[in-house]
């Protein structure tokens, strides 16, 4: 895909205007120190057009004025390859996010091999757009995050994370071949890491450099810590024994990177971050197992006890954790194996496509509402089941306990917020003062939308809104149950019943 209006500039050298251009982009990296051939340059370029191109939809940088951008990504990027010439390669991008530094350290260093690891499924879709547009040997995206059972050899990484040091060095214990290094670029205060990197990691790295530098022409103050690998990369994955095919990593530490990622599951914030859910219960563990075996990435367990059955995928790690650190994820007390379990992509509603039936829209915060109206709609057939912003994570454990595992197997759709839905949509709002669901009749095509839990609906919603009938004394019903009542009522006019 190329986006309109990133033809290469071709003219060089200092631009008498500030607008975006590849002559101003070259001008402000010459005075950073950096000088570009035409076609790397060229490279730069279109990377740069990519980014404003898909910028809006998926939010990849919070930096948008251009001359910053040029400065803050591109030739903070570029920069460690000028104070640190010799870079290790194959090289892997910890957290590139949109490729950064990755992509820049690339144009500039085309020797390189350069792995850019990233979890996050919209981010891996505009990396592999990137790609595929520039062109560039030896530049591949890894589609994950990185633990220490990731074990592809690198010799060495580099990283922009804002994570403590000495995490990261745990992090990449199973990829780091022995003497390979791991570049971290720091701002100039990060005293408090080393020193906590040199306590816990002491056993398995030296503090390699410790460069001090700035932007030139900036007062920005930068750090390239490196640490150089002392022993061999530890394998998170121990060899198959007679007893189990299954590759297993036994954990027993609050401070293992794998268990910290594992526990941010627990949260809808972590688990859009991750790309990953955690799914709990006998019957969902093997309903997820059935039905999208390649989404399972790990069974997690208290311990050895309760082996993965004989049909679990044998590609599947075995994470064995302590009955302590078990616990800490058993949100809801099974005291049964869980899954690590790979999301699948949601993509975006077309709210101009006309489309007959029931469209319903999910505004609910509360992760049990948003599972259990899920599990609604799939129960009457409605067609097209969107997610509004302010909605939790329909990939909660909770929304998927409460969904009973339909959330895993509905078709879902990404939609807009509540302020942003256009007024044009037939939308028949859920609330209490509209009129009774059994006197109305539900149009061939419609938005179903039921108001948030606690403050409701925006008023112009409320034109065309049905309600539940309910005793004079109770106040108000459960969101998703309402909206249950309505579905039901809507396939029973359906059905002419």
């Amino acid at each position: 895909m190329k986006p309109k209006g990133t033809s290469f500039q071709k003219k060089r050298g200092p631009a008498g205007k500030t607008a975006p251009s590849s002559s101003r982009m070259d001008f402000l990296l010459q005075r950073c120190g950096i000088r570009l051939s035409d076609a790397q340059l060229e490279q730069l370029w279109r990377y740069h057009q990519l980014l404003r191109q898909f910028d809006a939809e998926l939010n990849l940088t919070r930096i948008h004025n251009f001359e910053n951008m040029v400065v803050k990504l591109y030739a903070d990027s570029i920069l460690p390859a000028l104070q640190y010439p010799l870079l290790p390669s194959p090289l892997l991008d910890l957290g590139t996010g949109p490729g950064m530094p990755g992509i820049p350290l690339k144009i500039f260093r085309p020797d390189l091999h350069i792995l850019l690891a990233e979890s996050r499924q919209q981010r891996v879709h505009f990396l592999k757009t990137v790609v595929e547009e520039l062109h560039l040997p030896g530049l591949e995206v890894i589609e994950r995050g990185i633990a220490p059972d990731f074990d592809r050899p690198v010799a060495g990484v580099i990283t922009r994370a804002v994570e403590p040091i000495a995490d990261t060095l745990a992090r990449v214990s199973g990829c780091l071949e022995k003497n390979g290094l791991v570049l971290f670029m720091k701002g100039p205060r990060c005293d408090e890491e080393m020193e906590r990197a040199a306590r816990d990691s002491c056993d398995d790295y030296d503090l390699a450099e410790d460069i001090a530098y700035q932007i030139p022409q900036t007062p920005h103050r930068r750090r390239l810590i490196c640490y150089r690998r002392k022993v061999a990369a530890f394998k998170a994955t121990q060899a198959p024994n007679p007893l189990s095919p299954y590759r297993i990593r036994e954990i027993e530490s609050e401070s293992n990177p794998v268990f910290k990622d594992l526990k941010k599951l627990l949260t809808g914030r972590g688990v859009k971050k991750g790309g990953k859910t955690l799914v709990c219960g006998r019957r969902l563990v093997a309903e997820a197992m059935r039905c999208a075996p390649e989404r399972c990435r790990a069974w997690i367990g208290s311990g050895d006890r309760h082996e993965p059955p004989a049909e679990a995928p044998h590609e599947m790690e075995w994470l064995q954790l302590s009955p302590q650190l078990f616990g800490q994820l058993d949100l809801f007390g099974t005291r049964r194996p869980m899954l690590l379990y790979d999301l699948p992509e949601i993509p975006a509603w077309d709210a101009g496509k006309a489309a007959p039936g029931c469209s319903l829209l999910i505004p609910f915060q509360d992760p049990e509402n948003v599972g259990a109206v899920i599990r609604s709609a799939a129960a009457f057939a409605v067609e097209r089941i969107v997610l509004l912003a302010e909605g939790a994570n329909p990939f909660h454990p909770k929304a998927i306990r409460a969904s009973a595992g339909t959330v895993l197997s509905t078709n879902l759709y990404a939609g807009p917020s509540l302020n942003d839905l256009s007024g044009e949509l037939p939308v028949v709002a859920l609330a209490a003062s509209g009129r009774p669901v059994a006197n109305f009749a539900f149009p061939e095509s419609f938005c179903l939308l039921p108001g948030m839990e606690g403050p409701g609906l925006d008023s112009r919603w409320l034109d065309n809104a049905v309600s539940i009938p309910m005793a004079e004394n109770v106040e108000s019903l459960n969101a998703a149950t309402a909206t249950a009542i309505t579905l039901y009522e809507w396939r029973r006019q359906l059905k002419g019943e």
